[in-house]
């Protein structure tokens, strides 16, 4: 079955764009005949755990990667570094560095590099490392050794990630829907959210990080010693109520340079608006949400009544963020 006919990208249409030079590297940078893979771990030292703030209804989770510095322009620095210092040893040669750039299948090409397999939520998974990193490329036309790629698939029986998924989008290992995706439904997306999923959203506003979290070979975590990556603002755990309250001045100025500004104030409001609704009711939820009710934009509008309808007098306290049970009790044994 064909991803892209299936519609699983929703909005992202760019995934269409781009044919075979998403697949085939010297098409998309001529004269290429090495791709250069690599890792860079991005979980903070210093941030509230992740679990203790999803148990926290009212307080807004973000994915952990999105807690500090951009990693886009960061990374592609240090590739183009990397590049040259292999020319100052090689001599001379043709290189780019990719970072999220262009059409590159990373996932793909961290596995043939031997970096790591994909696992059945379509992350790569490193062994004794997890999958809490970001992956870059240089295509190079430098002819280089190949690396002994990762050929099996490391997650034997075990399907937490499918089971923990808020919104069951991991329709099958390795095949997510995006269209379900709760990262695609509060980054990429760019309209209302679909009230089927916003129960199921809880307090993620910011991407969900689940499907890695409760993976068992994320209990080999590395903590990541870039000090750009630790939380800015206190965006690990910082309370819903506060975050709505945000100008657009305010939301612009505290997310220079993070990822998060890509997505705008006016998603940035819808996401905490639903999460808002799912919050227990109390004066300070009611109080941030009336405050919102005529907002100039229609879309924050519509999230802020829906989130105002899930507190109706019928219905006093809204669910608190959808946390599977007993989630890491029952995972098979790891296979080395």
């Amino acid at each position: 079955m064909n991803w892209l006919d299936d519609g699983f990208h929703g909005e992202m249409a760019f995934m269409q764009k781009h044919g075979t030079r998403r697949s085939r590297p010297a098409e998309l940078e001529p004269g290429t005949i090495s791709v250069i893979s690599v890792r860079l771990d991005y979980l903070p030292e210093d941030v509230v755990g992740a679990k203790e703030v999803l148990d926290t209804p009212e307080k807004g989770y973000i994915s952990r990667y999105a807690l500090g510095r951009d990693y886009h322009k960061m990374m592609r620095k240090r590739l183009q570094s990397l590049a040259t210092q292999v020319q100052a040893v090689a001599g001379p040669f043709g290189f780019r560095a990719f970072v999220d750039s262009a059409p590159v299948l990373e996932r793909a090409l961290a596995q043939k590099a031997g970096l790591g397999w994909i696992g059945k939520h379509s992350n790569l998974i490193a062994r004794n490392v997890g999958s809490w990193f970001f992956l870059g490329e240089i295509y190079t036309s430098l002819p280089l050794p190949a690396s002994t790629p990762v050929d099996k698939v490391y997650c034997g029986s075990c399907t937490a990630c499918l089971r923990v998924c808020p919104t069951q989008a991991i329709v099958e290992p390795f095949r997510v829907d995006a269209r379900r995706c709760i990262s695609y439904l509060t980054i990429e997306n760019p309209g209302p959210i679909p009230e089927t999923f916003r129960k199921a959203i809880g307090n993620r506003i910011y991407g969900c990080d689940d499907c890695q979290l409760f993976c068992p070979w994320s209990r080999f975590a590395e903590v990541s010693p870039e000090t750009d990556f630790y939380p800015r603002h206190a965006l690990d755990n910082s309370d819903l109520t506060s975050l709505f309250a945000w100008t657009e001045i305010e939301f612009l100025q505290k997310t220079e340079g993070s990822a998060i500004r890509r997505i705008g104030h006016e998603r940035w409001l819808r996401n905490i608006a639903v999460a808002l609704g799912n919050a227990p009711r109390s004066e300070a939820v009611m109080a941030a949400l009336r405050a919102r009710q005529h907002d100039p934009s229609a879309m924050v509008r519509e999230h802020v009544a829906w989130a105002l309808a899930q507190h109706a007098e019928d219905n006093p306290e809204a669910p608190a963020t959808q946390m599977p049970p007993e989630t890491t009790a029952s995972f098979p044994a790891l296979e080395y």
